[in-house]
């Protein structure tokens, strides 16, 4: 596959297969059992060519276009008409009603668009909140649903040059303002190839061409957008979508697309799993057969061995294979892919031992009384090395150390933002391995190490618990906490005099008892909590605070932000249900 545009192969699409079911978007919101419109190809490039002709009396290439849309075939129609129209294009959510979005704001104020995207339901609130972040004065605000979308307009009209970036991935800031990765149509060309290679070797790395993509992830996040908007384009795939807030409704949604679509191919992150497990009834179920599932990535936060567990239990009775899980590294300044494991083997889960990981060491243990890390194979393409981030040099086999990763996947930068581009995407290596270039390389960020040639994850840098001078990774506390409450979960330090303390905060969900049955049932659980981390993990925990269903603040894609926490927590702002 050569490394033409997106909308090339659209319009190459819209001509050799115009009637082609392309994208069907299902809508919950009218009617429980939803409300599905289907566009084929070449209905969806006429519409991308008309919102492309109203924007070019806006602005012109090399503009930002962002988009503030609800989930639906009118955003899809919005992002690629901005990059017809050689706007560069900014996917964002809309913002909710009455409430302040620091992400959005910032976002605005650092694209400075020429032109809002946003439908006419949503135009009254995506006008006033452009208003008050001050870019009104900028930006137009269209509604792409009201234009004539199907008028009649010329089919061999060429894409607008944007001056190399296709559009904006804005990271979600779980540790940062959010960053705008500048993603051009080669790094989407190659890092498809690398995706394809990764999860269809068996195909001989491309997707067969009945393979229908199924997702729900919202489009403003790297792997909803390249998932249910780009892939479906670059491989001529059928794409079967609805909105995040159908799934969360009723997960079942999710899992009956993926049993009535042939060769469905699909992801989502870790508490989708959760949640699907929970809420998909016997009844849900009956009658439908997941043999045909290709695959469902695990991706955008840290993957539970426990949850992938629990899925299959749920969901093998139903023919799905446990080959077709498949847990992935990556994220948005690489465009989206870095690795997974060989899809012919089920996920694999390595016990390591937990003294020696608390000190940078990676050794392989016999029993299930280390601590429980995902395999994520054999990196092949994007490069991957494990760095000492401080002296910048090679980590050896076996040592914990930051994920370094190279390719024409890895994006040139981030928009605006030269001093922190050159921190982040122009790293060197210092006495680098022999057939390793020295650089450029994307610093990611997370931690990580090899062993026996394969990759293991342990967690985010800016996340590491540093407690009586021993690290302690988060996501492993959490993954310990999730198996005994079930629910949201955070592991945070927080500083008492000059120490550092863990303090941890579960999500419990309301049942219908008395205070006393209640008192018995938090008091067992916080007692519970005490003694896993003390016996899995070695440390005390400060404090257990228990919390409603939503009191944990994430990121867009679900990640914890785990500062925030710790600023709500000083300040006292959680309400806790523990008294």
């Amino acid at each position: 596959m050569s490394d033409v545009s997106l909308l090339t192969l659209l319009r190459e699409r819209a001509f050799l297969s115009p009637d082609e079911p392309a994208f069907t978007y299902t809508d919950y919101e009218q009617d429980w059992d939803g409300v599905a419109e289907t566009l084929s190809w070449s209905q969806m490039y006429r519409r991308a060519l008309n919102v492309a002709k109203e924007l070019k009396q806006h602005g012109s290439a090399g503009d930002r276009a962002v988009i503030l849309a609800p989930q639906g075939l009118a955003y899809i129609a919005g992002f690629l008409g901005a990059m017809q129209a050689g706007f560069i294009a900014v996917p964002l959510p809309v913002p909710h009603p009455g409430a302040h979005d620091e992400r959005v704001s910032a976002v605005l104020t650092d694209t400075t668009p020429s032109v809002v995207l946003t439908t006419t339901g949503a135009a009254g609130l995506v006008a006033e909140y452009v208003r008050e972040s001050g870019a009104d004065a900028t930006a137009t605000v269209v509604e792409v649903d009201a234009l004539d979308l199907d008028a009649s307009v010329s089919m061999g009209e060429q894409p607008l040059d944007s001056g190399g970036v296709a559009y904006l991935q804005y990271t979600s800031g779980s540790t940062r303002l959010p960053a705008g990765v500048m993603v051009s149509h080669r790094n989407l060309q190659v890092n498809f190839r690398q995706f394809m290679a990764g999860y269809f070797p068996e195909f001989n790395g491309v997707a067969p061409p009945d393979t229908t993509i199924v997702s729900w992830l919202p489009f403003y996040h790297d792997l909803g957008l390249i998932l249910g908007v780009i892939a479906p384009v670059l491989g001529g795939y059928r794409c079967e979508l609805t909105s995040p807030v159908a799934f969360l409704q009723r997960p079942a949604r999710w899992i009956q697309a993926m049993a009535d679509h042939r060769r469905a191919f699909s992801a989502a992150p870790n508490f989708a799993f959760e949640l699907a497990v929970r809420k998909t009834t016997d009844e849900d179920l009956a009658g439908r057969d997941l043999s045909d599932v290709l695959g469902i990535v695990s991706g955008s936060e840290r993957v539970h061995p426990a949850t992938l567990d629990r899925f299959m239990n749920r969901f093998g009775p139903h023919k799905f294979r446990a080959r077709a899980l498949h847990p992935a590294y990556g994220l948005a300044e690489a465009t989206l892919y870095v690795a997974t494991l060989d899809v012919e083997c089920p996920p694999q889960t390595v016990y390591f031992e937990s003294e020696k990981l608390t000190r940078g060491s990676a050794q392989r243990c016999q029993t299930e009384e280390g601590t429980p890390l995902l395999n994520y194979g054999v990196p092949k393409s994007p490069a991957v090395r494990i760095v000492d981030p401080d002296t910048c040099a090679e980590c050896s086999a076996g040592t914990v150390g930051e994920i370094w990763t190279a390719g024409a996947n890895v994006s040139a930068g981030y928009w605006n933002k030269p001093e922190q581009t050159q921190e982040v995407f122009e790293a060197k290596l210092v006495r680098a391995s022999e057939g390793t270039p020295s650089g450029p390389w994307l610093r990611t960020g997370d931690l990580g190490f090899i062993s026996e040639d394969e990759l293991f994850i342990v967690g985010r840098m800016k996340d590491l618990l540093i407690i009586r001078g021993r690290n302690h990774y988060p996501e492993d506390i959490e993954s310990t906490l999730q198996e005994i409450s079930g629910g949201r979960v955070a592991a945070i330090s927080v500083p008492v005099d000059e120490d550092e303390t863990l303090v941890t905060i579960i999500e419990v969900r309301e049942r219908a008892e008395s205070a006393e049955e209640k008192a018995q049932r938090l008091s067992t659980l916080k007692n519970d909590v005490q003694a896993a981390i003390a016996q899995n993990h070695g440390v005390t925990v400060a404090d257990v605070v228990l919390v409603g269903p939503g009191s944990i603040p994430i990121t867009t894609s679900g990640k914890v932000r785990r500062a925030a926490c710790v600023e709500q927590y000083q300040t006292r702002q959680f309400t806790r249900v523990d008294g």
